[in-house]
């Protein structure tokens, strides 16, 4: 069986809602978690997404979400950093972590972000904005929580204390991860410890097809890796079940697959991006596709990601019908992303 080496699953969701009902889509994607925690996932992580119908707060999110659930992972994929003051997020998801009991894990991205000329009178300095990774050094620095004084400091509260980031939310750092798609990326998250995220997007770089350069891509992370805990790598793809779907959703989803195929027929762009076909089908379909992903047997953590603009009942069916693809034994480890 083509996952019978996974030890920890997670489901990724977009948080969708409508303008004029922002709550009830919200809402629908805190029962969905609590749902992912009763079949057994791991951890399930949410997109971040800015001037969209999504989660625009991702640490806000995963507060409540801390307060529904009591072992599911709760993560980040991603947040993109162009948009935050390091420091201040850091201390958001310190929170966040703590109200967890440690079950948080951060993905990150850098680079300019979409929508950021929009938003420039809103970000201080965003025209001369850093966009390097150094954002994400700074924000793994903050959450280590070190003291930024030697001597004590008066403040708010009564007496001095030694200023550090609060509160310390012990292991978080070891819990960042990286959504990387190039081998710069690659490299950078290995020397700096970021643990890898990769999808079904990554540049294509020295060859135009998806499994060689996702494959170079984890074996330059492990290469780079300098750090006495183990690497951690963990694949996303685009699964959409069918067991048990309608005839009529079977039809969406089958549409849906063939809109986006044409993407994957080519390299795109100065960075030759590259684009992983979806999977669909039932269980014997998706495990015999799967069966063929050179990729697969590279990873031990995998996560099935919901694409946008699903209804409600379609996301909890996909997750649902994909948890009977978990090998026996997972229910019964750790979760996933949490700290090794």
């Amino acid at each position: 069986m083509p996952l019978s080496h996974i030890s920890q699953f997670s489901f990724l969701v977009p948080g969708n809602y409508d303008d004029d009902n922002p709550a009830k889509g919200i809402g629908e994607t805190l029962r969905l978690i609590e749902l992912g925690e009763t079949l057994g996932y791991s951890c399930a992580l949410v997109r971040q997404r800015h001037l969209e119908r999504g989660i625009s707060s991702a640490a806000t999110f995963l507060a409540a979400a801390s307060q529904r659930t009591k072992t599911i992972g709760l993560g980040t994929a991603v947040i993109q950093l162009g948009y935050e003051n390091p420091f201040r997020l850091a201390e958001d998801l310190a929170t966040v972590d703590v109200l967890s009991g440690g079950r948080l894990n951060v993905g990150v991205s850098v680079g300019p972000p979409p929508f950021a000329h929009l938003i420039a009178d809103y970000v201080d300095d965003a025209p001369q904005a850093d966009y390097s990774h150094g954002r994400a050094e700074k924000l793994a620095r903050a959450l280590q929580s070190h003291s930024l004084s030697e001597r004590q400091e008066s403040g708010n509260a009564a007496g001095t204390q030694i200023p550090r980031l609060r509160p310390i939310a012990k292991g978080l750092s070891d819990r960042l991860w990286y959504g990387g798609g190039s081998q710069n990326s690659a490299h950078w998250a290995g020397r700096t410890g970021f643990n890898l995220l990769t999808g079904n997007i990554v540049s294509g770089e020295d060859t135009d097809d998806f499994p060689t350069a996702q494959a170079a891509l984890i074996t330059r992370f492990r290469h780079e890796w300098a750090h006495t805990r183990p690497a951690r790598v963990a694949l996303g793809r685009v699964i959409l079940p069918t067991d048990n779907a309608s005839a009529a959703t079977r039809k969406r989803y089958v549409d849906f697959v063939a809109s986006r195929t044409e993407r994957t027929k080519s390299a795109h762009g100065p960075r030759r991006t590259l684009f992983l076909p979806d999977i669909i089908g039932t269980h014997a379909d998706i495990l015999e596709q799967l069966s063929r992903d050179p990729v697969v047997p590279l990873v031990s953590e995998f996560r099935l990601e919901l694409p946008y603009e699903f209804q409600p009942e379609d996301y909890a069916q996909i997750i649902a019908d994909f948890a009977g693809l978990f090998p026996a034994s997972v229910n019964s480890r750790p979760a996933l992303l949490s700290a090794s």
